[in-house]
């Protein structure tokens, strides 16, 4: 996923990007269930913005198509396992021999070189390895993933940053450059917080559940209905919930006073608090503590996310055309540039369904293009 979520990014900031594909099924995502009209619901969100280039790059021809993209081409973006572009001899020692100016994003598991290089490596795999699974989810409870592929998103997002800046460098220097991210490291870059506590006292972090490591109360707090979070972590935040909470006196307890103390006795604390909260429905709770200015909010499932109202008043879902699908709801960009907006183009594309159009810009005739299909070099249309 890290690699069509950054070239996802750089679609959304206007970059052309055409997506290169396997004519034999294409990228594994197409196989992603829910379906629309055949078409995999998932892989049109994650591809939107792009064109599909079908080539099969195993073939001496397919190869040569991608040569001559690549005298043309910007940046590219790949997230194969160590080794296999150069194994297809399209690595980047000959790619930049035929484009000094290119920038080359290479997203694996672990990275290009060190122990675990050519070891398989999955959003999973990362999360595990670089600590994350071991603080996520309730003490003492089975290990837990983030939701969401954070290390897949987190590295596509590193690979975003490298390209825009390898760009920025070329115009000064004329040279393209190779940017090795990984899941493993983007993973362990987040671990803010714990590295604080861990070089600092050489406590080994464990899961908090929707706790805070450092402060209290930050996290999820049960109300008569459910839960709703709350971060009351400044002296006056603190002060303002325990007045809402007609606790004021909890304020002035020496005890809490700060946020170390209140966080060395969240046992105590915690229950203290939800033992007024769950006396009443969150709505009631995040009214009261929104008047007052504390920081809190509802935790909200997906289908009142996809219509939450703020989002929708800053236009944050729009619809791109897909060619069998029709009009598809995708979810936005959180960049928001004055000037220069981010784009709101298209759905993911069909397999290839750029294919003869890309390879007509690079001046094949129909003829060409045709028997190249035949052939089964080419695929889509």
């Amino acid at each position: 996923m890290a690699g069509p979520f950054c070239a996802m990014q750089l679609a959304d900031l206007g970059a052309d990007v055409i997506k290169v594909e396997n004519p034999d099924g294409g990228d594994s995502a197409r196989d992603s269930a829910p379906f629309l009209e055949g078409e995999s619901s998932p892989f049109i969100r994650l591809n939107r913005n792009k064109r599909s280039l079908a080539i099969n790059l195993k073939a001496p021809e397919g190869k040569e198509l991608f040569r001559e993209l690549v005298k043309g081409a910007d940046v590219i973006v790949e997230n194969l396992r160590p080794g296999t572009m150069a194994d297809l001899e399209l690595d980047y020692g000959r790619l930049s021999a035929l484009n000094p100016r290119l920038v080359y994003v290479a997203a694996s598991g672990w990275g290009q070189t060190g122990p675990y290089a050519q070891l398989p490596g999955l959003d999973i795999m990362a999360q595990a390895m670089s600590g994350l699974m071991s603080i996520t989810g309730e003490p003492n409870g089975n290990p837990v993933k983030v939701g969401v592929p954070i290390c897949d998103l987190v590295c596509a997002l590193y690979g975003t940053i490298g390209a825009l800046a390898a760009l920025r460098v070329r115009e000064k220097t004329g040279r393209g450059q190779f940017i090795d991210v990984s899941l493993f490291e983007a993973g362990v870059s987040l671990e803010v917080w714990e590295a604080g506590r861990y070089f600092a006292t050489g406590e080994v972090p464990g899961p908090l559940g929707s706790a805070h490591q450092a402060a209290a109360p930050y996290q999820a707090i049960r109300a008569a209905d459910g839960y709703f979070t709350v971060g009351a972590t400044t002296p006056r935040n603190w002060r303002s919930l325990c007045e809402v909470l007609d606790h004021p006196e909890w304020a002035d307890e020496e005890r809490f006073k700060d946020n170390p103390s209140r966080h060395a006795r969240r046992d105590v604390l915690i229950p203290m608090i939800e033992e007024v909260t769950s006396r009443q429905p969150r709505a009631h709770w995040v009214s009261m503590l929104q008047q007052a200015g504390v920081p809190c909010a509802e935790i909200q499932t997906y289908d009142q996310v996809f219509h939450d109202q703020h989002l929708q008043a800053r236009q944050f879902f729009w619809k791109g055309r897909h060619p069998k699908v029709g009009d598809v709801e995708q979810i936005g960009s959180p960049i928001h540039l004055s000037e220069t907006p981010v784009r709101k183009w298209r759905a993911g594309p069909a397999l290839g369904e750029h294919t003869s159009e890309v390879l007509r810009a690079l001046g094949r005739t129909e003829a060409e293009i045709s028997e190249l299909k035949t052939r089964g070099v080419l695929g889509g249309t």
